[in-house]
């Protein structure tokens, strides 16, 4: 059986480079142009894993992680966030959402197909606790720069 993964990107060229990807790597995909559109998939898909860009209109990514979080299916449902919003009170606050992972644009096809590999691999617990770990890790890494505004890499 195919994992099945939801890609939710408004870029065309995006959605159909990373859908080739995965296919290409044994997943069985479905795309969404926005938000609406995924909420309108999600129920009758059922994917294993989302991939979700966050700056959509006429419904965002961010409304997306809040529909699943009033509508959590057994088990969740693991995002994986794509998005061009680098801040990381951003980043931070996506994990807070929901997001399991999250990853800036542009990066490699090949390096998200792996993060959906891994993700995939993971026990709900696991995944519970990966989603932890990054939180973590943006908080300090927030309270780092916050402490010491010199160390900016921007």
């Amino acid at each position: 059986m195919k994992h099945r993964i939801l890609v939710v990107e408004d870029e065309a060229a995006i959605q159909q480079v990373l859908c080739f990807f995965l296919e290409h790597n044994g997943f069985a995909t479905q795309a969404a142009y926005n938000g609406q559109e995924a909420i309108n998939l999600i129920p009758q898909f059922r994917p294993h894993l989302i991939i979700l860009d966050l700056v959509m209109r006429p419904v965002s990514g961010w409304d997306v992680l809040h529909w699943l979080h009033s509508h959590q299916t057994n088990p969740p449902i693991p995002v994986l966030v794509l998005s061009a919003l680098v801040n990381l009170s951003e980043q931070l606050q996506g994990i807070e959402e929901g997001a399991i992972e999250y990853i800036t644009k542009p990066t490699q096809p090949s390096i998200i197909v792996e993060r959906v590999r891994t993700i995939l691999s993971l026990t709900a617990e696991q995944r519970l606790m990966l989603q932890h770990k990054r939180l973590e890790e943006r908080r300090k890494m927030l309270e780092r720069l916050r402490a010491n505004p010199s160390d900016r890499l921007t």
